[in-house]
């Protein structure tokens, strides 16, 4: 690959097209979203060829985006704010919330490298400067306090164009992200140009959940910023996507339900027995180190009454179960996605309040180093989330990649494959002798291929 760093043509700040009386209030968090500002922000975006219309100009493309973008904010408002704190001494809180009265808007970054696709998506292992193709680089939810809670940045390369999201992962989960990525890309497509609100099909709910008895407003129980803020600097990890075809992952279910005399084991959690047997397998744990597997789960329809679908925030919990590296690798794989689907199953509206009912009780924020250990994996996102319906006019993007954030050794992001029908990929974080160990797994590497 050429040797190319990424240069900053252009930067301005997008705010909502209209000002609704509600965007003008502040908006308080729920304790999902308290505990993670310590955490970076989200960061995903889209890669995607460039044109072969003649007639096309980056210029008008980004005023498009522009304009689409302070459309779709009228709807997601909160994306264009800033955070701000109340402290109290007596006893100490501090109260941080989203306040609209002091954002320039949403940054908007135009910027290109001399790179081509290829030079992108041909290497096995994603190429480090993916990470310049998003703003906000190694930020953490905090700095939304100076920072804007949203960037867009649109990175021209020589044959294609990458358009990536930085969002605070204080007011977006996952689900919400690509609610978001979706709107504004339906907001583009439509290409109305008027002085009228643009209708999206998904209105987001503004208005945060927070458990019975307790708020509108909750604090967290600190003096000052410096008892929480644990900045993460993970170690030098390599960081490849495994591409995983429908056919072979139906293979991999029936196996899995097979062993277990059930059809109750989803797709996903027999991917990730598979993926939680072999990197324990790659990291050469002895037998009687304990190991477990975190799985993010979607709250929203486990409530009871259920959250809407379109509730804008956070709404995920991560689940842990363990087992020793000994279990894993002598029992079978079907034994280790029994215990993933047990576990999911098993986690409802009863187990939901009863963690908010402690975090409210005893308020905490994540910590990566203390949360995520380095006996454990973390499957993240969701082949669920739609990626490659967001097309803003260029067509189906060619890969779904990620910058800097929130990532260590063990972390396992999920996407739906580009080529649809079930398939999947993975983008697998480890230390480089683990990552190794984990290309030579004959279990692993024979599902990637399909011939299991």
């Amino acid at each position: 690959m050429n040797s190319a760093s990424v240069n900053i043509i252009s930067d301005c700040f997008i705010k909502p097209k209209f000002i609704s009386e509600q965007a003008k209030k502040p908006t308080y968090f729920s304790p999902w979203d308290l505990a993670m500002i310590n955490v970076n922000y989200i960061q995903k975006g889209l890669l995607y060829p460039l044109p072969n219309d003649q007639n096309f100009s980056i210029t008008t493309f980004l005023d498009d985006l522009k304009d689409s973008l302070s459309a779709t904010l009228t709807h997601f408002h909160p994306l264009a704010a800033r955070l701000a704190t109340i402290k109290q001494q007596n006893p100490p809180s501090l109260t941080i919330f989203i306040n609209p009265d002091t954002s320039p808007g949403a940054r908007f970054i135009h910027s290109s490298v001399n790179l081509t696709v290829d030079d992108i998506l041909t290497p096995n292992d994603v190429p480090l400067v993916v990470q310049s193709f998003f703003d906000h680089h190694k930020a953490i939810d905090h700095d939304g306090h100076e920072q804007s809670l949203l960037s867009v940045q649109v990175t021209e390369l020589i044959d294609g164009i990458f358009i990536g999201c930085s969002i605070n992962h204080m007011l977006v989960d996952g689900a919400s992200f690509w609610h978001f990525f979706n709107s504004w890309s339906e907001v583009f497509q439509s290409k109305r140009k008027n002085d009228l609100l643009d209708p999206i099909s998904r209105p987001p709910v503004i208005e945060r959940w927070v458990p019975d008895g307790s708020g509108p407003i909750l604090t967290l129980p600190f003096a000052h910023e410096d008892e929480f803020i644990d900045r993460p600097y993970p170690p030098v990890l390599r960081e490849r996507i495994f591409r995983f075809s429908s056919d072979s992952l139906a293979k991999l279910k029936a196996k899995v339900n097979s062993e277990c005399n059930t059809t109750k084991i989803s797709t996903l959690q027999s991917l990730s027995a598979l993926v939680w047997r072999c990197m324990t397998r790659a990291r050469r744990f002895p037998a009687d180190k304990e190991t477990g597997c975190r799985l993010a789960v979607n709250n929203r329809s486990r409530l009871s009454p259920p959250l809407p679908e379109n509730y804008l925030g956070n709404c995920i919990q991560a689940m842990r179960v363990t087992a020793t590296a000994g279990e894993l690798l002598e029992r079978s794989i079907g034994w280790t996605a029994w215990r993933l689907h047990e576990l999911v199953v098993n986690h409802g509206d009863k187990e939901i309040r009863e963690y908010m009912d402690s975090w409210v009780k005893s308020p905490f924020v994540y910590k990566m180093g203390v949360f995520f250990d380095g006996n454990s994996i973390q499957m993240g996102s969701s082949p669920r989330f739609d990626m490659y319906g967001n097309e803003f006019g260029l067509g189906k993007g060619l890969a779904v990649l990620s910058g800097y954030a929130n990532k260590f050794d063990g972390k396992v992001t999920l996407y739906a494959g580009r080529e649809g029908g079930g398939s999947m990929d993975l983008e697998v974080c480890m230390l480089p002798e683990n990552m190794a160990a984990l290309e030579s797994d004959e279990e692993f590497m024979s599902v990637v291929r399909g011939n299991r």
